[in-house]
Formats: structure tokens, sequence, C-alpha cells
């Protein structure tokens, strides 16, 4: 992967997602998990504090190794049995219907393609299962989204793979999921082109 992306990146990436303007969404977006949950896109661990007491167990998928001290530290200061798994979201080794929730914080951005770890998800999620998302994506705004496009490149490659363009609701839905609810905001103090935001449930249509 080389240095920046082994050594420096990881440590950028924890220090901006968990600034308190993060972490507060991510208190919101977790809210309605419950039972075994299974994050892809588990990261450095920052959504760990946010699970509510309704999550009895997390398997948490991650293809990179990343800061595996302070995510061993972030685990064991944790009341909650935690499973890491180090494989990509689009071919999942899990039997169907394993898990009662799924969950993706700021992932469906880099995933090379997120359509069919989507298909996974629902595949892996019982019925009635609830696919809980927080995400950065494509405005609504054709000025926005232009320069979105226009900055992609530069993008992918100083964030090792995130996208700043794609239509977050519409890959849910070719994923498979029906979207139930939906919030669509600005993420305070964060450049248009990267702050605008999807937080919702999904359900497996």
């Amino acid at each position: 992967m080389g240095f920046y992306a082994d050594h420096v990146f990881p440590h950028l990436m924890d220090w901006t997602l968990g600034t308190r303007r993060f972490q507060e969404q991510r208190e919101l977006a977790l809210a309605p998990a419950h039972g075994h949950v299974l994050e892809i896109g588990f990261g450095t661990g920052l959504n760990l504090p946010h699970y509510p007491r309704a999550v009895t167990s997390l398997t948490a998928l991650d293809p990179a190794t990343l800061l595996p001290k302070k995510v061993a530290r972030r685990i064991s200061r944790g009341s909650l049995p935690v499973e890491l798994v180090r494989l990509s979201a689009e071919t999942l080794p899990f039997e169907d219907g394993r898990f009662d929730c799924a969950v993706s914080t700021w992932t469906l951005c880099t995933i090379p393609d997120s359509v069919a770890a989507l298909r996974e998800v629902r595949r892996v999620l019982k019925p009635g299962g609830t696919f809980v998302f927080l995400e950065h994506g494509r405005s609504d705004d054709a000025w926005v989204a232009k320069w979105q496009d226009f900055f992609n490149p530069l993008q992918r490659h100083i964030a090792c793979g995130c996208n700043l363009n794609r239509p977050i609701d519409a890959l849910i839905s070719q994923g498979g999921l029906k979207i139930e609810r939906l919030d669509r905001f600005l993420l305070p103090g964060v450049p248009r082109i990267a702050g605008e935001m999807y937080r919702g449930v999904a359900r497996p249509s």
C-alpha cells in the first residue's frame, strides 16, 4: 500500500473522524442498532463507544489492519464482545440471515463495489433486519455535484480510495434494501463537497 497509506493516512483518518462533530453523528445514527451487529468498514473502531445497550455482540469487518494497538485498546475498554474479520464486504463468509443489524459509517464511499457489498449485507440480515447507515456522498445540488466530480480523482488519491460523489441512496436501493428513513444534511465545519450527509435506516426489500 505504501508508507502514506499504511502509516500516515490511518492517523489522519482517526483524528478527523474522531472529532466531536463526527462522534455526535455516530451517536444519532447508531441509536437503532440492536442484537448481533455486522459492521462493515470497522476502521479504527470509532463506533464502539456509541453502540446502544441493545447491541449484544459485534462482528467487525475490514480488509485493512489500521492502528492495531489503538483498536485493541478500544475493544478492551468496552463491554461489547467483538469479533474482528479481515475481509472486504463484497463477499461475506457468513450464512444467510445471521445478523439482526448491519452498520456502515463513512464506508460506502470507499468499498470498490459498494452495490455488491450491499447485496451481501441484505443476504446476511435476518428477515426484517436493519441496515443503519451514515455516509457522505453526492449532492442534490448540480453545482456542488459538478465540483465533487472535478475533485474526486484527487480525493481518491489523498484519501486512499474514498469517493466524494457516490449517490448513497441509489446504491442502497440497488443493493436490494428499502430505505425507511433518510436524513440529508450538511455536516457543519466541513467543505460542502465532502459534507453532504446521508443518515438513515433501510431493510431488506
